[in-house]
């Protein structure tokens, strides 16, 4: 049986859900704040570019398969207490995600090839643990499971596209859901799916963030030229929901409250672990299609880069900016490959 697509799989769960409700008002408030902050904070695709680990030149092949090596290994960051993970590179420290960034450029500085889908494909596991050192000696979360997602990935890009993610890129003509369907059709890492009520339901995090960020670092141009992008829904992992929860737009259940303030672990493909992520999808669907309406009945002025992506990026800054303010609000962990 084939997974129903991630927008409509988020519409389906948030209308079937019973730990997690979206609030009408939460909505409507998320829309003013979302328009004023996209004007104010001058956010667009060129936002991207700004992180000082993130490629600035789009060179190809390197930068795509930067790209591709990050989001193949984008999962799973959150730390154990009194465990965090962190590593210094050029006199900033950096923790989750950026910690990966981090680790990944620093290996390039220092000789390896570690973008290269060729290297990777043979990768071993002593090399990984240098590369991905840091600075408090934990070890990268589910570093054995990253070793052979990279093995595999790498093989895959060697045997069957030439040895680069460029290749699979060409051949999709412009199209972001194409692509997402070779993704997910090639790499069974990215395949993101779970079962609620009987239905194959999808979430395509990290394929849909690949497709995003390859659609940002090139500014809607050249590899990053889709007819479709706007088809691509937020990357539902574990911080999007807390600043949502925090905004007001979604509500957790009592008993889904008293299990994430105990910091219990909800398993991957729970009923509501797979509630938390389609309703956070489907809330920002909510927002974008109102501010959409409100631009086409002349509320609010035009502006076609408010779309889910850019959305996902401004919801995760904003969560890491004010993630003191956010403490209160629990957030879900799950230890998977997905997210």
């Amino acid at each position: 049986m084939m997974a129903i697509p991630p927008r409509d799989s988020a519409e389906l769960i948030a209308r079937i859900a019973k730990n997690v409700t979206i609030s009408k008002d939460g909505i409507l408030k998320a829309v003013n704040f979302v328009v004023k902050s996209f004007e104010e904070e001058n956010i667009d695709l060129r936002t991207w570019k700004n992180h000082p680990l993130n490629p600035k030149d789009p060179m190809l092949p390197f930068t795509v398969d930067w790209i591709f090596l990050v989001d193949t290994l984008n999962f799973s960051f959150w730390s154990e207490p009194g465990k965090e993970y962190r590593i210094t590179f050029h006199g900033e420290t950096y923790t989750g995600y950026w910690s990966l960034c981090a680790a990944v450029n620093r290996a390039i500085e220092e000789g390896y090839n570690i973008t290269s889908p060729v290297y990777y494909s043979n990768v071993s596991m002593d090399a990984l643990q240098h590369i991905f050192r840091s600075d408090t000696g934990t070890e990268l979360p589910m570093l054995a499971e990253r070793h052979k997602i990279l093995n595999e990935s790498g093989k895959t890009l060697v045997d069957k596209f030439e040895g680069t993610f460029v290749k699979c890129i060409g051949m999709c003509e412009q199209s972001a859901q194409t692509l997402l369907k070779l993704i997910i059709d090639n790499f069974p890492s990215y395949r993101d799916e779970a079962t609620i009520d009987s239905h194959k339901v999808s979430f395509y995090k990290r394929a849909q963030i690949l497709i995003g960020d390859i659609w940002c670092c090139f500014e809607g141009k050249g590899c990053g030229a889709f007819n479709d992008i706007d088809t691509i829904t937020i990357f539902a992992d574990y911080r999007i929901p807390q600043a949502l929860v925090y905004l007001g737009v979604l509500k957790y259940s009592d008993e889904l409250n008293n299990i994430l303030k105990k910091d219990q672990l909800l398993v991957n493909g729970s009923q509501m672990e797979v509630e938390i992520r389609g309703c956070s999808i489907w809330a920002v669907e909510l927002i974008c299609q109102s501010i959409k309406e409100k631009q086409n009945q002349g509320i609010i002025p035009k502006n076609d880069l408010i779309n889910p992506i850019l959305v996902d990026h401004f919801l995760w800054v904003y969560r890491r900016k004010f993630a003191k303010e956010m403490e209160h609000v629990p957030f879900h962990k799950t230890r998977c490959i997905y997210y």
